[in-house]
């Protein structure tokens, strides 16, 4: 291994060291709550050392969550997906739901913490706005082949990514002894299917 080399993947493991302080730091502690010194602390380096990699709070924050986005779409598409354009907004609704309930401190630091560090989310080429693209892409598609009615196609991927991220959300948040009755099985599926099923052309699918 040359210098260069060595030099790169020494870096790359501070890099990692920070993320992962940073991640904990946060989960525990709030976003709001959680100092570049405090991180720097964590893994016994100097704040300095910090913004040689991050410029600010933001900008690690935004590195975080853009990783935490590039897992959920590696999980969307951890199997071929199917062509038919409703059977695969089925799976990437069970592949989402899956990730959100099994990553669920993930899932609240990226989809129910606010901040600046967002802002970036719906640039083309960023893993937030990649993600949202399988989705958009199938409602494109069922649209396309007269599952759906032609419209604002944005609009429709919204309807569907609320229904799922509203039934997500609750089940993390709440014990199932917190809901006035414990939630039902299959609950997702069912959430997902009554919101297809409103969307469908004909109710029905061709």
């Amino acid at each position: 291994m040359g210098i260069a080399e060595r030099k790169e993947r020494e870096k790359e493991d501070v890099r990692r060291k920070i993320l992962e302080a940073a991640h904990h730091l946060f989960e525990a502690h709030g976003y709001e709550n959680v100092t570049m010194r405090a991180v720097a602390d964590a893994i016994e380096y100097s704040p300095t050392t910090i913004y040689h990699h991050f410029e600010n709070k933001d900008a690690l924050v935004e590195a975080l969550c853009f990783a935490d986005f590039e897992k959920l779409s590696a999980a969307m598409n951890h199997h071929p997906l199917p062509q038919n354009p409703v059977e695969r907004i089925r799976a990437l609704g069970r592949a989402y739901s899956a990730f959100g309930i099994a990553n669920p401190n993930h899932y609240r630091f990226m989809f129910m913490t606010a901040g600046d560090w967002k802002k970036h989310g719906g640039e083309s080429d960023t893993p937030p706005a990649q993600s949202y693209a399988f989705l958009r892409q199938a409602v494109v598609e069922a649209m396309d082949q007269g599952f759906f009615e032609k419209g604002d196609v944005d609009l429709v991927s919204q309807i569907l990514w609320s229904g799922i991220h509203g039934v997500v959300s609750l089940l993390i948040t709440f014990k199932p002894e917190q809901f006035p009755v414990p939630p039902r099985p299959g609950l997702i599926e069912a959430a997902m299917e009554a919101t297809l099923q409103g969307l469908l052309v004909g109710r029905k699918e061709k």
